[in-house]
């Protein structure tokens, strides 16, 4: 069934709205609710940018790696048991950098204000998004783990590489540039090869 596939560019059509607002909207502040851009240093953007993304997707790596740690237990395939050793890797190194960097840049750890529910804050888990708590139970137990492992990891990868994508056009720094980068191009790859292990595996 890849049923949750074909919903997949729809709801992401919605997020995309969602993350932007966590993305830009606490730079929209003043008496009607935003500011001109032209009143705040480049810097100063930037920054809010840089720190807004950090704080965003270090609990949405955490969550995959969440994911991914079931798998050693779970999983049927070696390439998903490869794959999630990829994830684990790649994701708990970016996430030791986006710390550092964090500290680096602004003195202080990283807030946990996004802990636990991916990339939405505390007053929007209403669309239940893709790998928090609930998602992580039904993995749990899922009769074909593999199949829902993939169906739940691809679109959490979508998420992670559209904020990239946000990312990449708006930042000054290089690091969180290469960082983009890293992260379009690695898990755009990791759902090539899950869409192809689908079709594969479960014949759509």
């Amino acid at each position: 069934m890849m049923n949750k596939e074909t919903l997949v560019p729809g709801l992401l059509g919605v997020l995309i709205g969602i993350i932007l607002t966590l993305l830009i909207a606490p730079m929209w502040v003043g008496k009607m609710g935003y500011i001109n851009y032209s009143m705040m240093g480049e810097k100063q953007v930037m920054g809010s940018i840089d720190s807004h993304f950090i704080e965003q997707m270090i609990p949405h790596h955490e969550d995959a790696i969440t994911m991914a740690e079931i798998v050693s237990e779970k999983a049927e395939h070696q390439e998903i048991k490869q794959l999630a050793q990829n994830i684990k890797l790649t994701q708990s190194e970016e996430i030791e950098k986006m710390r550092n960097w964090y500290r680096d840049w602004y003195s202080n750890d990283v807030p946990n204000t996004f802990s636990g529910v991916g990339m939405m804050s505390s007053g929007m888990m209403t669309m239940g998004m893709m790998g928090d708590s609930t998602d992580i139970e039904r993995l749990k137990t899922a009769e074909n783990f593999d199949k829902a492992f993939i169906e739940e990891m691809i679109p959490h990868h979508q998420m992670a590489v559209m904020m990239a994508q946000m990312l990449q056009s708006s930042t000054s720094r290089p690091e969180m540039k290469q960082l983009a980068k890293d992260i379009i191009e690695a898990q755009t790859k990791e759902i090539n090869s899950m869409r192809e292990w689908y079709r594969q595996w479960y014949g759509n």
